[in-house]
């Protein structure tokens, strides 16, 4: 049987054997966010060590796995590998940017992660996506896709997706007119129709062009 998740613990394995600590001790941190793209909510990031030993045949990027079957590998993962979250909400989404607040999230998540974790002390941490200033005073690598190449990786992406889905159904219960349960904050038809009809709520992004434009044209019609 093939496994679709075995060529991406098999870069892991690659990766470190590069490093020059001991393969059985070395240990790749993987980091990814959720949430960068939209319109509305916190933008999440999470840190995780998959344990040497640790296998999971269907890890992927976790827009490429089903709801139910994302939730059931979040589960083994959160039971079986140290991980954090960082949470980086609205307002400081528009202060910064969003590229910076992206940023900061996995910055808290990396530090939440050594602080409850003292013994995972990263040999070298693989993050999704394009270059970025240093997270701390760990070798770092950005891999653009890493979701689909890095083990560590996407599981860093399946975990922020869950935790942020809980996040956005949360909030759906105190702005339910939004649908936030239905597209968790992205651009979709059904939130563009609702933004446009409601104009944004607390939890949209002000700084994002098309909650600027309904903004505007919301407080036009009042």
């Amino acid at each position: 049987m093939i496994h679709r998740g075995a060529p991406l613990f098999e870069f892991d394995k690659r990766v470190a054997g590069t490093l020059k600590t001991n393969l059985s001790n070395s240990k790749i941190v993987g980091i990814d966010e959720s949430g960068r793209g939209p319109w509305a909510g916190p933008v999440l990031a999470c840190a995780v060590y998959l344990p040497v030993g640790f296998f999971h045949p269907e890890i992927a990027d976790s827009k490429l796995i089903p709801p139910k079957k994302r939730t059931d590998i979040y589960k083994t993962l959160i039971e079986n590998a140290p991980w954090a979250i960082g949470i980086v909400d609205v307002d400081l989404i528009d202060s910064l940017n969003i590229a910076r607040a992206t940023h900061l999230a996995m910055k808290k998540a990396l530090e939440k992660l050594i602080l409850q974790y003292p013994q995972v002390k990263p040999d070298l941490i693989l993050i999704d996506g394009l270059p970025l200033p240093k997270l701390g005073s760990f070798n770092q690598k950005s891999i653009v896709k890493g979701d689909r190449i890095s083990a560590s990786i996407a599981a860093a992406s399946i975990i922020a997706k869950v935790e942020r889905d809980k996040i956005m159904d949360h909030y759906d219960k105190n702005y339910p007119l939004y649908g936030f349960k239905k597209h968790k904050g992205y651009g979709t038809k059904l939130h563009a129709n609702k933004l446009k009809e409601l104009g944004p709520s607390p939890l949209h992004r002000k700084s994002f062009s098309p909650v600027l434009t309904a903004l505007k044209k919301h407080h036009a019609h009042q």
